[in-house]
């Protein structure tokens, strides 16, 4: 199974964690919605959170 992996741009991702962090959908009906596995939207919802604390580092 040979196959070319999709890269996303940060614009896309960053729209797609929004909307997860919104929670009007789920992340399966998300993960629909943009056409990506649903781990993927779970990631990068988890992504911003564990980064947030390097904003208010010195």
């Amino acid at each position: 199974m040979t196959g070319k992996r999709t890269r996303y741009s940060a614009e896309f991702k960053a729209k797609a964690a929004l909307e997860a962090r919104r929670g009007e959908l789920t992340t399966v009906q998300l993960a629909a919605k943009h056409g990506i596995h649903h781990t993927m939207v779970g990631e990068w919802k988890r992504q911003p959170v564990e980064g947030l604390a390097s904003v208010f580092s010195g």
